[in-house]
């Protein structure tokens, strides 16, 4: 070996020298099998760690595993780099427009952390099977879609092996809205899943149509009229493209034309991305410090080296509040429809009709299923697919609950969504 790369291979061990400090220090809060050491050392660098998301948060996430040892981590994202997202993605560059998000974020920290292996995959979650998840020593969740964050925990609970340990796959989940976030653990069918906490996360209120046709009162009524009235009145041959900027554009002076109408102010382009895109406002201090969380737990998960968080961390930093954060063990839900045993207990009146209970599971917190079929133990109520099925339940919408089930029967529903199947028992009541 020369002198000169000795010397190469001393300057980059100093890189992490204090990584190598925090790993080589026996400490009394660590977990009893945690051996201090280079032995430490190389169980974090060999962790294979699976990235899902490299947006504002998941820019963050990437940076920060790579400098805290990380050496094998993969990033899966479906979108694309629009300008828009150059304010708080500092990954990317105004060349990098239009090019995917997991490959450019990929390539960025490969070259600026030598040594690191990032491996991206341009697409859906959706797209990989059981075995792809296994490989991975954990992962970790940098999402703004709630159905997204529902299907990789389902995913990942229905893969626990009672005989096999390294079948449970932890799962970090950090999320960010505005100056708010948070960062959770989620070890899978131990500990509160994310189907336990959904009703912290409420659908957004649906707008009545009438108010939408007749008298809108605010901006977001007159956006949601161009995109849902204007739009399939005008151009039904056309089909809405949210990331088209022609299509934004025709949209948003639709919207401000029938603002002025009704002497409405406050119409914007940037509203009316927000509005059909329902993006989530973003803030980079708070991806940065959510991430930084995250990735802390990242490191005690994969080492051992401390307590990882149980089970949640909400971080609050807007100028009313102050900046605030707090712990807490969210509980595990014993009817939870994903990692629990028992069916959800919902009271309905009688006399709904299968058409309205079906729309209720939609606007319901701890359900928000978007295209449900149902169907109790002995025959099938109504069911969206195959077509020919469709067509033969299709009757029972127009049904009463009573003519169709009894009072307190489990009836099992399913969403094109979800790779699960929730149950409720209906309970009868005014």
């Amino acid at each position: 070996m020369t002198t000169e790369t000795m010397t190469n291979g001393t300057a980059s061990r100093a890189r992490w020298h204090h990584l190598d400090t925090i790993l080589s220090t026996a400490s009394p809060y660590a977990d009893e099998d945690y051996v201090p050491g280079s032995e430490t050392v190389s169980v974090l660098e060999g962790s294979k760690i699976l990235v899902i998301g490299a947006g504002g948060l998941g820019c963050e996430l990437l940076k920060n595993l790579a400098l805290s040892g990380f050496k094998d981590i993969h990033v899966i994202d479906m979108d694309t780099i629009d300008v828009s997202n150059l304010n708080r993605q500092f990954l990317f560059r105004q060349s990098d427009v239009g090019k995917s998000k997991a490959e450019v974020a990929a390539a960025f920290v490969e070259k600026r952390v030598p040594g690191v292996k990032i491996t991206p995959y341009n697409g859906k979650i959706q797209d990989k099977d059981e075995d792809y998840y296994m490989q991975f020593k954990l992962i970790i969740c940098g999402l703004d879609s709630i159905e997204a964050r529902r299907w990789i925990n389902s995913t990942l609970i229905d893969m626990v092996d009672e005989t096999n340990p390294e079948s449970l796959k932890p799962l970090i989940d950090g999320g960010t809205e505005g100056f708010k976030g948070q960062a959770r653990v989620i070890l899978p069918t131990l500990s509160s899943c994310i189907e336990c906490q959904l009703s912290m996360h409420a659908p957004r209120a649906a707008v009545p149509l009438c108010t939408l046709a007749t008298i809108p009162r605010q901006p977001q009524h007159c956006i949601e009229w161009a995109h849902i009235i204007a739009w399939p009145e005008q151009r039904k041959d056309d089909t809405l493209d949210m990331d088209d900027p022609e299509h934004v554009s025709w949209l948003y002076q639709k919207a401000l034309a029938r603002a002025q109408e009704f002497n409405i102010s406050g119409v914007t382009y940037v509203m009316t991305q927000g509005v059909v895109k329902n993006i989530i406002p973003a803030i980079a201090s708070t991806n940065a410090i959510v991430a930084a969380a995250c990735t802390n737990e990242a490191l005690k998960l994969a080492t051992s080296c401390a307590p990882f968080l149980t089970n949640y961390m909400m971080y609050t930093g807007d100028s009313e509040t102050g900046l605030y954060t707090y712990t807490f063990e969210a509980e595990k839900k014993d009817d939870c429809p994903v990692c629990g045993q028992l069916a959800q207990n919902i009271t309905v009146d009688p006399e709904m009709k299968l058409e309205d209970f079906l729309a209720m599971l939609a606007e319901r917190a701890e359900a928000q299923l978007k295209k449900p079929s149902i169907r109790t133990e002995g025959k099938s109520l109504y069911m969206r697919f195959p077509p020919g099925l469709e067509e033969s339940t299709r009757p029972n919408l127009g049904k009463k609950l009573r003519e169709l089930v009894g009072d307190g029967e489990e009836v099992g529903v399913s969403d094109p969504a979800f790779a699960i199947q929730f149950k409720f028992r209906l309970n009868f009541g005014k």
